[in-house]
């Protein structure tokens, strides 16, 4: 499946095609697989391009849950070599959407501090698991209303 899309198969397409010229396949033995996937599929810069996606917007929740973004925003504080509370905290608090993000920077008690980035996490996995669970009552609701047989009034 990978190989069907994107620079994968952009990729295979272009050894075949070198087959077919030369009439020999450029991939001859494992280390020289190694050598052409490090080339193409590894990043040269890990570090720096972390940094730079913590920098644009690509980074944020959009429509994820908070886990899938979490787990994106620690691996990329991780490899920007990011370890400063605060800034854990200022980047985490930045990409979350709006709506949650509100709401734990407007909580009356139990605040999480702006330099305690777990309590931050833990405060926005608590409040996502709480919408999804409206949204699910929700639906519930609404499709078993519905479902209910409608009254004649005489």
């Amino acid at each position: 499946m990978f190989f069907k899309g994107s620079r994968a198969a952009k990729w295979s397409k272009n050894m075949f095609c070198q087959k077919a010229d030369t009439g020999v396949f450029p991939i001859q033995t494992w280390g020289d697989f190694e050598q052409q996937f490090q080339v193409y599929f590894f990043l040269v810069n890990v570090e720096a391009d972390a940094i730079n996606a913590l920098e644009e917007a690509s980074y944020h929740q959009g429509g994820r849950i908070v886990n899938d973004y979490l787990d994106n925003f620690q691996a990329l504080v991780s490899d920007a070599d990011y370890m400063d509370p605060q800034t854990l905290v200022v980047k985490f608090q930045q990409g979350l959407r709006l709506g949650i993000q509100n709401q734990i920077a407007t909580m009356l008690y139990r605040q999480p501090a702006d330099t305690d980035p777990n309590a931050w996490y833990r405060a926005a996995w608590r409040i996502d698991q709480a919408c999804l669970a409206n949204e699910a009552f929700q639906s519930v609701s609404r499709s078993a209303s519905s479902a209910l047989p409608k009254t004649v009034s005489a």
